[in-house]
């Protein structure tokens, strides 16, 4: 979005500033709640790192300019009335100041997300002796080939009729899945998207006739 979309914003609402509610990009876990300006809108655009306006120190602040636990921008959406915004950001580290990933202690994340992140971090920077370590290292064709092993231990469960086996099976399945996209480059929010644009792109079904119609309009 440009820094103030006509009419769209509602700066006069609180005195120039808005509520903006930072969301990780990855897990959808609220991170924090801070304050925007023109000017800071502006600078995060430009900068993308997330800015705010520091109301007590009456200056931008950049998330993350002492600590260098930056908010990396993604995308920032108005809300419906243009009085508040929504910004997705990738953290590179703990948002709150006590330590924590949220300032919010109880916010909800996505598991897979999270997972999916955390495989990423084992791919970019390898730790000695852990299982993501040996896999990457094994190179795509192993994964794959593991992939087809869980795929197939996934089958054979259902087909048992399993479902504690079946629910262990696919978690293995998942977990290798996430890993053999990785080392591709890819990762599981690709595949959302990609099932997000199958679904947006599907036509709506068609309605049942109605009583009311006669058989030549329901097509009978």
């Amino acid at each position: 979005m440009s820094p103030d979309p006509p009419g769209s914003l509602a700066w006069e609402a609180n005195d120039g500033l808005l509520p903006a509610i930072v969301q990780d990009a990855d897990t959808r876990q609220v991170r924090m709640l801070g304050w925007m300006s023109r000017e800071s809108l502006a600078a995060t655009l430009a900068s993308r790192r997330v800015t705010f306006w520091s109301r007590s120190r009456g200056r931008l602040w950049t998330k993350g300019e002492s600590s260098g636990n930056y908010l990396e921008l993604v995308a920032v959406e108005p809300d419906c009335d243009g009085d508040a915004l929504l910004v997705l950001a990738r953290p590179l580290g703990p948002t709150c100041h006590l330590g924590r990933p949220s300032c919010f202690a109880a916010a909800p994340g996505s598991f897979l997300a999270e997972l999916d992140a955390l495989v990423e971090r084992r791919h970019r920077d390898p730790p000695a002796g852990s299982y993501c370590a040996r896999l990457f290292a094994a190179g795509p064709r192993a994964i794959a080939q593991k992939v087809g092993e869980e795929a197939v231990e996934t089958a054979l469960a259902a087909v048992a009729q399993d479902d504690d086996a079946l629910l262990g099976e696919a978690a293995d399945l998942l977990f290798h899945l996430q890993v053999l996209l990785r080392s591709r480059g890819l990762s599981l929010a690709a595949v959302e998207a990609v099932l997000s644009r199958r679904q947006a792109s599907e036509p709506e079904p068609s309605r049942p006739a109605t009583s009311s119609q006669p058989p030549e309009a329901a097509g009978a």
